[in-house]
């Protein structure tokens, strides 16, 4: 019998992969032993053998893999060596690398994963099996926040800071308007830990501060700045805020609207008789909700998604009507509800109209007109209508100036023209309008026969304005943001965008000339995007703002000159102060 050396046993049995890969190829190739023996001698299958004698044969890469060529640079780790006995110290006391990368954090040592696992395997340490939990050292987690309930409510002398102090400026602002009326008359839903007041003020600040979903309010959770002005003891969380918002029917927020609107009016904010009206699509990233496809102009497609009516006050530039329970086969009818809405809470028809061309059908002018409601909106152009514009001879057009001083295109060329259409009774006029900057022309329709084609043109581009209203809507107060599809959740966080723009319309004009004309997102940034202390005395909150460059215009408006009552803390006075 054959004794094999401690020696010989190096080469006939490898231990490692590589090696035994190597010996078995150089019995093959250079012994000459057959595949079936040289196979079997290293403890490979015959087919597993002859894949690693083809992979040898044409894959230059394996052939490397058995060299460890030196590299250049220097062969030491810095990072890995630093923590080096401090890390073999915690593996021994049974730490998985997550848990050793916690504590060398917590000494102010910072290291990966990575160079963690190639530490350990440099130490001799194989990988830990798993453990059982009461093995493991006790993990980090989240501290609870207290539940949301007004009976907890801490009306206590303290002192806090808050990052939201800005979003107390709107309390002074909305000292005439009484939220807790406005939820009683709009039946909206509550419960003892969180009457109806407290919910819809809780709504109203997230969308005040531009938050983008209701699920980030956890953010916010631990900000007592935020639940002062809702007035609970903590802001409610995510889960209460979605059920909340999905719970309430068509009917409520129809009453909510409707109350809103007429609150405003005794905060001041005036009305206008000019409205812009267009239609926004919500895209529903889902396949599961039962829903229409509509036309997405930002994606320039059509998809899943709800359909949102907006009316946008022109002359005072603001928000004052939407609509999200809509179909197609609603979509002509809406501009009716509209005007009716109008009726209905102001006594009077609205005085004029300026639409997109896929609003409404022709039928539907004609009884606008009936009303004497006038309108402006585009006609589609077809090709045979293409084909009778440019027929129309030069004599035809004449050529007018724009009174807008920027515009480009200052001087086009009009088609004024008195025309009838099936399904609407007596003329409407038609302007078709030439060298706007457009390759095609475009062509207003409208029932107003006296005014100059020059006011016609102007007016229907100061249509466009609705879009920044929409675009607002979005990036601001993040419509398109919402965390479910569900049709009465969108009609809800509409109304909470509705009531928040019309607060920030009313801080603009507040403020002055400066931010009379500025988007919600300029005002929050430049003037409300404010940290502050907050003391809360036995009579009196004062809220101390922090100093910021834009301060004198806060200062300016007069919003901080009076105390302001706050029947929903204690009925404490708040008192604003500036650093």
């Amino acid at each position: 019998m054959i004794t094999v050396s401690q020696d010989a046993r190096f080469f006939l049995a490898p231990e490692s992969a590589h090696h035994r890969q190597y010996e078995a190829l150089r019995a093959y190739f250079v012994e000459q032993l057959p595949g079936p023996q040289a196979a079997h001698r290293f403890g490979y299958s015959p087919n597993a053998f002859r894949v690693l004698c083809h992979q040898f044969r044409h894959d230059p890469d394996k052939r490397a893999s058995f060299f460890q060529h030196p590299k250049p640079g220097p062969h030491h780790a810095p990072v890995r060596d630093r923590v080096r006995e401090l890390a073999v110290a915690l593996r021994q006391q049974n730490l998985s690398i997550y848990d050793i990368q916690r504590e060398l954090a917590q000494a102010g040592h910072a290291i990966s994963i990575n160079a963690l696992a190639v530490l350990m395997r440099e130490e001799g340490f194989a990988r830990l099996p798993r453990r059982r939990d009461d093995e493991r050292p006790p993990p980090l987690k989240p501290e609870p926040a207290a539940v949301a309930n007004l009976r907890q409510l801490d009306l206590a002398p303290r002192s806090f800071r808050t990052r939201l102090g800005g979003l107390f400026l709107f309390v002074p602002l909305m000292r005439s308007l009484d939220l807790e009326q406005v939820a009683r008359q709009a039946h909206l839903p509550g419960s003892q830990m969180i009457p109806a007041h407290q919910a819809l003020r809780s709504l109203l600040g997230l969308k005040l501060i531009g938050k983008e979903r209701k699920s980030h309010v956890m953010d916010l959770v631990f900000d007592q700045g935020l639940a002062l002005f809702a007035g609970l003891n903590v802001i409610p969380k995510r889960s209460y805020l979605a059920a909340y918002s999905s719970g309430i029917g068509q009917q409520t927020n129809r009453r909510l609207m409707e109350t809103w609107f007429a609150h405003l009016t005794q905060a001041g904010l005036r009305r206008g008789d000019s409205f812009d009206l267009d239609f926004h699509t919500v895209p529903a990233n889902t396949v599961e909700e039962p829903l229409e496809k509509h036309c997405v102009s930002s994606r320039s497609r059509s998809q899943k998604g709800i359909l949102v009516f907006l009316a946008r006050d022109a002359t005072e530039r603001v928000l004052c009507y939407a609509n999200a329970a809509l179909t197609k086969a609603q979509q002509p009818d809406e501009i009716l509800n509209f005007v009716k809405f109008w009726k209905r809470r102001t006594g009077r028809w609205p005085a004029e109209l300026v639409f997109d061309s896929r609003l409404t059908t022709y039928p539907q002018l004609d009884w606008l007109n009936g009303q004497g409601i006038h309108f402006i909106t585009l006609r589609r152009r077809s090709k045979k209508m293409l084909g009778q514009i440019f027929s129309q001879p030069l004599s035809a057009w004449q050529r007018i100036t724009l009174p807008s001083l920027t515009r480009t295109f200052r001087t086009p060329k009009v088609l004024d023209e008195r025309i009838q259409l099936k399904g609407y009774q007596g003329f409407l006029r038609q302007v078709t309008i030439t060298e706007l900057g457009h390759e095609d022309p475009t062509v207003l329709l409208t029932n107003q026969l006296e005014p100059s084609c020059p006011a016609l043109v102007t007016r229907y581009a100061h249509r466009m304005l609705i879009e920044n209203g929409i675009a607002e809507a979005v990036q601001f107060f993040h419509l398109d943001a919402l965390s479910s599809m569900v049709g009465l959740k969108v009609d809800f966080d509409l109304q909470i965008t509705l009531m928040a723009s019309s607060l920030y319309r009313l801080m603009a004009d507040r403020i002055g000339r400066e931010y009379e004309r500025a988007q919600a997102k300029k005002i929050f940034r430049n003037l409300l995007d404010v940290s502050a202390t907050v003391a809360i005395q036995e009579q009196e909150v004062i809220v101390k703002l922090d100093k910021r460059a834009h301060n004198p215009f806060l200062v300016s408006s007069g919003l901080a000159d009076q105390p302001t009552p706050m029947p929903w803390f204690g009925g404490k006075q708040l008192v604003i102060q500036f650093a």
